[in-house]
């Protein structure tokens, strides 16, 4: 199931959509829809109430000297070099892999609504840019932030756990901003490959009847409560510090 955004609504059309369940992939809004088949359910963290774990904390701390930038929906040959390392290496065969530059500015820069695409960048000495280690392509949603794609340095040896470490900076950017989720897209109950979505709680996932929580244990969870509205305007810079001392108990 999909459609087309475009015109001068496309952002609001794209909220009132992410609300019930739809990604956004360049000017298209889709939902997947198939036969006797429910498997992809919507999934989404409440920001302001996350709380890490020990380990996660331990993984806030030892990326806090990460360089973090905001950027507009622009593709670079940085961006896509370390792309192509993340999915020959994470998902080799994959449908992806066999995107070319063209097809990468399309996915980052075909976008009708409030995208960016925010860095994280090892530190230097001298203040210039040093090696790009993640990003992530995210939209401003009315009521959260919504990771389109993330990809990262796929080497286990250079910043081990960075995949968890952008999902949780989404995290924080949302609470700054006054917005109430992160939409990390769909979880199929059962896969390996997507369980590391539940680790983030208090979670919500889109039923028949709405939102409702859930620990990834129980789907059938307890109705989510509304939250409150949220702020203009788009993410609040913030340094990676800052995580470690939000989160710090």
């Amino acid at each position: 199931m999909f459609t087309e955004l475009s015109g001068d609504n496309a952002s609001e059309l794209n909220d009132a959509l992410g609300r019930i369940g739809f990604r956004r992939s360049q000017n298209v809004a889709y939902r997947p829809s198939c036969a006797d088949c429910a498997a992809c359910v919507s999934v989404r963290v409440v920001a302001d109430e996350f709380a890490p774990n020990a380990s996660q904390r331990k993984l806030l701390k030892r990326n806090s000297d990460l360089v973090v930038s905001v950027c507009k929906p622009w593709s670079t040959d940085e961006q896509y070099a370390l792309l192509q390392r993340y999915l020959h290496t994470r998902h080799p065969g994959g449908g992806m892999t066999e995107m070319d530059e063209l097809d990468y500015a399309d996915m980052v820069e075909h976008s009708p609504v409030d995208s960016y695409v925010i860095e994280y960048r090892e530190p230097t000495r001298d203040g210039s840019p040093g090696k790009l280690v993640g990003a992530c392509l995210t939209d401003r949603q009315g009521d959260g932030l919504s990771m389109i794609y993330s990809f990262f340095e796929p080497d286990p040896d250079v910043r081990p756990g960075m995949g968890n470490y952008i999902i949780m900076d989404h995290i924080l950017r949302a609470r700054k901003s006054g917005l109430p989720y992160v939409y990390l897209g769909y979880w199929v109950e059962g896969s390996k490959r997507m369980q590391y979505k539940v680790r983030y709680q208090p979670m919500e996932r889109l039923g028949p009847g709405g939102w409702v929580r859930f620990d990834g244990e129980n789907p059938g969870a307890s109705p989510a409560p509304r939250a409150g509205g949220a702020v203009e305007g788009g993410p609040v810079p913030i340094q990676p510090r800052e995580l470690a001392s939000l989160f710090r108990k």
